[in-house]
């Protein structure tokens, strides 16, 4: 429901609760009030129970192993590298 969702019906179930004072004979709205915040008590502490369990979750990751090498790469020398490019044109689309 989320938290928003479970503030709104809190406060709806308070207004009807405490505030509205209308008699429809069958239906008591004090009753519904009631029964409104306490569904968003109960959405919120799920919704709150959810966020922290999710907080709680911890990601690890696997430790890399190093390698070592013993003797550094040197390059013998500089030497140039001659790119040669081919660039064909799309033929005709049927």
């Amino acid at each position: 429901m989320g938290i928003g969702g479970s503030i709104f019906l809190i406060a709806l179930g308070a207004i009807f609760a405490f505030a509205v004072e209308a008699n429809l004979g069958w239906l008591d709205l004090a009753v519904v009030g009631w029964v409104l915040m306490l569904a968003g008590v109960a959405g919120l502490l799920v919704t709150l129970y959810f966020w922290n369990s999710r907080r709680r979750t911890v990601v690890t990751r696997p430790v890399r192993e190093e390698r070592v090498v013993a003797d550094p790469v040197v390059p013998a020398q500089d030497r140039v590298v001659q790119e040669y490019r081919e660039v064909r044109r799309p033929g005709p689309t049927v």
